[in-house]
């Protein structure tokens, strides 16, 4: 294999995203027992870093379950959705859709309450729809990457208990780029993964549990084996996981977080993803016939949707300007496959997407809108 062949290009995707030189040089640290005390060196402190971020003490359990995000979401409703319930799937795009088809393929009794694409949820829609399903579960995306929305968890997931339902959270893009407001929204159970704000290489879900979700499971009879939350506690509680999981992502991991942590410092992580957020909005607003798609003031500080005017196609974005901007060295974000799919057929402007996450500076950022500014130019 020639592996010079393998371009090295800065991620400006929604994920997988850059990883620091740092972090990815702990790849090659020793591997480890994931059994051993030496699993604790690792672990113990990955678990109060991860915890820190979310903002919680010992009001959540976490634990890391080997695959991604969708394997934590899954085991979500797995462990906390009986056959004889109704959980109800809030979907505001494409990842609340998956959100959905997981309930589904598990065979659960699931209905779905849609919005449109780039729309926040809405409270009275959504209470609507808790009085006619009366659902046991709700789920809802806290931030939704295909679309670049942010929705306001804490008051759906209050009305969500007003009716006796528990809320589950899909914050797989958002966690590490804000506070999440855990305390405050208290979902039983917040799902997120290593690909997206943390940038880490893609390998674990992140499940951040509630005492409440325990109590649920243990009335679930069938929860599968690696999607059970009780059996993943049981490692989580000694630092490990259920299965085997890959020590060198721990590795990348206890290195990426003890530097968010301690070398950044959380709020200042927070605080440049708000200002790359600011930065971009300037930048679209600048740009002739371009516009922002998602719904004013339910926009990501993680991710930008980007409206293309009509004589921008969607070919053009894909393929044209994608391969104009590796050649400059960029992977560039020409939107979401399906979502596109659905625009197009339905005769709409196409989108794209910029990713700020992760350890994308202020200054990378500005040196890649400049370049796709004047690659924009040229459509």
């Amino acid at each position: 294999m020639n592996t010079s062949d393998f371009a090295s290009l800065k991620l400006f995707i929604t994920g997988p995203t850059l990883v620091r030189e740092e972090t990815r040089q702990a790849a090659s640290l020793p591997e480890f027992g994931h059994r051993d005390k030496e699993n604790d060196k690792r672990c113990a402190p990955i678990m109060e870093h991860l915890r820190a971020l979310a903002g919680v003490h010992d009001e959540y359990e976490v634990c890391l379950i080997n695959g991604s995000g969708s394997t934590a979401l899954e085991a979500s409703v797995r462990s906390l959705v009986r056959d004889d319930e109704t959980v109800l799937n809030i979907s505001v795009g494409a990842f609340g859709d998956l959100y959905h088809n997981i309930a589904v393929n598990n065979g659960k009794r699931a209905v779905q309450l849609r919005f449109d694409n780039g729309r926040a949820m809405d409270a009275e829609r959504v209470r609507a729809a808790l009085e006619e399903h009366v659902p046991a579960v709700v789920t809802m995306t806290h931030n939704e990457t295909s679309t670049g929305v942010t929705n306001d968890i804490e008051s759906i997931c209050s009305l969500v208990r007003e009716y006796g339902a528990l809320p589950l959270v899909d914050g797989v893009s958002i966690f590490g780029g804000t506070d999440i407001g855990l305390l405050s929204a208290r979902p039983a159970m917040y799902v997120t993964a290593t690909q997206k704000c943390l940038a880490l290489p893609a390998g674990f879900g992140i499940a951040f549990v509630a005492p409440e979700a325990v109590t649920k499971a243990e009335t679930v009879p069938v929860r599968g084996h690696s999607s059970d939350i009780l059996r993943q506690l049981v490692s989580a509680r000694k630092n490990q996981m259920l299965t085997t999981p890959n020590t060198t992502l721990l590795n990348q991991m206890a290195v990426q977080l003890d530097y968010i942590v301690n070398t950044e410092g959380i709020e200042a992580r927070f605080a440049r993803h708000a200002a790359m957020r600011d930065q971009v909005h300037a930048w679209v607003e600048k740009q002739d016939g371009f516009d922002l798609f998602a719904q004013q003031g339910y926009r990501s500080p993680v991710l930008t949707t980007v409206r293309a005017p009509e004589s921008v196609g969607f070919d053009a974005l894909k393929n044209d300007l994608k391969e104009r901007m590796r050649a400059r060295g960029y992977l560039f974000d020409p939107g979401y496959g399906k979502l596109n799919t659905q625009m197009r057929e339905a005769g709409e402007r196409p989108i794209f997407r910029i990713g700020h996450m992760g350890d994308i500076t202020p200054e990378l950022l500005a040196e890649y809108l400049d370049e796709l500014g004047e690659e924009l130019a040229r459509l």
